[in-house]
């Protein structure tokens, strides 16, 4: 069952991208984890197919309440360059797992290791969410600061 969804997910992504411009938008089919690995997979590549995608791919999952609070775009932008969540940006892997789930609420610990082959841990939330075009739909609420973990080898 598990590979069939990732099948599936692949095909999405793909048939999305080349319909809607390159992005991959909210949809009542994609489960938490997708809209996860959607986020770490662009920002992982943020610069492909051109400058900061991943960033703009991770802004279209961001919870419409986080929009309010965090401003438009470009104000998006400059806080993933900031201290805290610069690591994530083209990062060289990641890794997540369940930590608690919720009929509207998940939240998941996520490894990332960075080029430099430090490992940093997030907790990551997501929630659903009404938004014009995708009313319930999952979208991250919530990233943690990183916690330092040090070098992995």
């Amino acid at each position: 069952m598990e590979l069939k969804r990732i099948i599936a997910l692949i095909i999405f992504f793909f048939y999305s991208s080349s319909v809607f411009g390159d992005f991959v938008f909210p949809s009542k089919t994609l489960k938490p984890q997708d809209v996860l690995k959607i986020q770490l997979e662009a920002l992982k590549n943020n610069d492909i197919p051109r400058n900061d995608f991943g960033i703009e791919q991770t802004w279209i999952f961001a919870h419409p309440n986080n929009k309010k609070v965090t401003g438009p775009f470009p104000k998006f932008r400059i806080m993933l360059y900031s201290e805290s969540y610069r690591i994530l940006i083209g990062h060289f892997s990641h890794e997540f797992k369940l930590i608690t789930s919720f009929p509207n609420k998940y939240v998941y610990g996520v490894k990332i290791m960075t080029p430099e082959k430090k490992l940093f841990l997030y907790e990551w939330h997501l929630e659903k969410g009404k938004e014009k075009n995708c009313n319930e739909c999952w979208f991250t609420s919530v990233v943690s600061n990183p916690i330092d973990q040090g070098n992995s080898i």
